[in-house]
């Protein structure tokens, strides 16, 4: 049997905007104390990522039914996120989104969704890349270029910029979820968990992304979140709740980190990357 090509499709646009009133129960719902993201002047980095559910649904939608019939599974493996200037609270961006890459590897079949956010002069404001693992997928014929490697370097060991960490409310799936409309049961029934097998019930990837990089902020002492033009993770387990997030940063230059995240003695975030602007 030969194998199966996908044509993507570029979907949108998707209307969306950076609403304050939104950006405040963010900042509470992820524990974001960043005073000029409390004080409404600016927008967290990875708050774009509400955006996208409805954009990334319409994407995903290009794959044919086969794909998921063939994988056991499908995970949310990385995410990465380019900004190309400092938000604004109050701006509207419309949200494009396509599959940009497929890769066959040894664990299944590795699916990228791209989202272009362009402001109201059409400029491309926030570019974000979503990768999708669906276990055991074979015979999809690979495409596209995947997002630039955001790998942990060695050599960053040996420059440790400090640790510091937050603790996993019990019902931060649920603040999460009534703003981002992701109410995946396993967030929320130890039942539906175990079925995906974990004993416990945890927190939203991108929920915990957004804790790490408003703590490395806070770490590194920047208090505008504007300055970030780039934050990347993998995701290596699933954070429980009510737990403490252990975040350890480390330097590969003086605008570029590296990190990682364990909860409960298990790393939660590998290969994570923060940039900032000059």
């Amino acid at each position: 049997m030969g194998e199966t090509t996908v044509t993507p499709v570029r979907h949108g646009p998707f209307d969306g905007g950076l609403d304050p009133a939104a950006i405040a129960r963010y900042a509470a719902a992820t524990g974001d104390r960043t005073a000029s993201v409390l004080d409404g002047f600016a927008v967290p980095a990875v708050f774009p990522v509400l955006l996208v559910f409805e954009p990334n649904e319409a994407a995903r939608a290009d794959l044919p039914v086969a794909a998921y019939q063939g994988a056991r599974g499908g995970v949310h493996g990385e995410h990465d996120i380019v900004l190309h200037r400092p938000l604004v609270p109050g701006e509207p961006l419309q949200t494009w989104s396509t599959i940009s890459a497929l890769r066959t590897t040894t664990a299944g079949t590795k699916v990228v969704m791209q989202f272009d956010q362009v402001d109201r002069d059409g400029f491309v404001v926030v570019e974000q890349w979503w990768t999708m693992m669906l276990l055991g997928l074979r015979g999809m014929t690979d495409l596209g270029v995947t997002p630039v490697e955001h790998r942990f370097p060695d050599s960053a060991r040996a420059d440790s910029r400090g640790i510091v960490s937050q603790h996993i409310d019990s019902d931060i799936t649920r603040r999460y979820g009534e703003l981002s409309g992701d109410w995946a049961a396993h967030h929320f029934d130890i039942e539906v968990a175990r079925a995906a097998g974990f004993d416990f019930v945890f927190t939203h990837g991108l929920c915990t992304m957004a804790i790490c990089s408003h703590l490395l902020l806070g770490l590194l002492g920047v208090d505008d979140p504007g300055r970030v033009r780039r934050v990347a993770v993998r995701f290596a387990s699933p954070t429980p709740l009510d737990c403490d997030l252990q975040v350890n940063a480390f330097g590969i230059s003086d605008h570029s980190f590296a990190f990682e995240a364990a909860a409960n003695g298990t790393t939660t975030i590998t290969n994570g990357r923060l940039e900032l602007r000059a």
